[in-house]
């Protein structure tokens, strides 16, 4: 198994970090490779500069700027996210990785003719995996729509395997949480990964 985990919280000490530990730990314990990108920690650029536009569709040079990160997600065949959800959706920091390191040729293939859709790219991926906080609640977060849960599961799944096994674990109403309510949700997230990374 070759893991690559896309982990983005700023600080150090969050509960989002205890998240990430854990499922480095469930990875190491199934003797995964593992690489983490820590968005923060790397100061990645999350900004899609105009020069980066204007060579979008310049395959293989379009990844030059990206080069670490597109290679990383080339590689893996288990693809993890680890972020706390903000106003329902994806930091812009983690939207920025999306927009700048799943390109065409990395992650999906364009149109061949008019009226055809993109291709998948990341077919060599088999697992999706998504672990995240939100400081709203179950039913409010399902009330919205889940912006970022759906972007992952749903828009970067359709460039996976056609058979990716996903797994998904969020922890609720983050900003009242307690400690007995994260020891918790971090047993449960033993649980949810050891059936993923089965």
């Amino acid at each position: 198994m070759r893991a690559l985990v896309v982990y983005c919280h700023p600080s150090p000490e969050s509960f989002t970090a205890a998240v990430r530990d854990t499922v480095l730990s469930r990875l190491e314990a199934r003797g995964a490779e593992v690489r983490i990108q820590d968005l923060y920690a790397r100061g990645f650029d999350p900004v899609l500069a105009p020069d980066e536009w204007a060579g979008y569709l310049d395959e293989p040079g379009n990844r030059v700027p990206v080069a670490e990160e597109a290679a990383d997600l080339r590689w893996c065949d288990t693809l993890i996210f680890v972020y706390p959800t903000w106003w329902y959706g994806l930091p812009a920091l983690l939207k920025g990785w999306l927009d700048r390191v799943m390109l065409p040729g990395v992650a999906f293939e364009m149109p061949k003719a008019p009226g055809e859709t993109i291709a998948p790219g990341l077919t060599q991926v088999t697992r999706l995996g998504v672990f995240t906080t939100c400081g709203a609640s179950w039913w409010l977060t399902r009330w919205i729509g889940a912006p970022g849960r759906r972007t992952l599961l749903r828009g970067v799944r359709l460039l996976c395997a056609p058979r990716c096994r996903t797994a998904f674990a969020a922890h609720y109403l983050m900003d009242s949480s307690t400690q007995a309510s994260r020891a918790r949700h971090l047993a449960r997230l033993d649980r949810v990964l050891d059936r993923f990374l089965a």
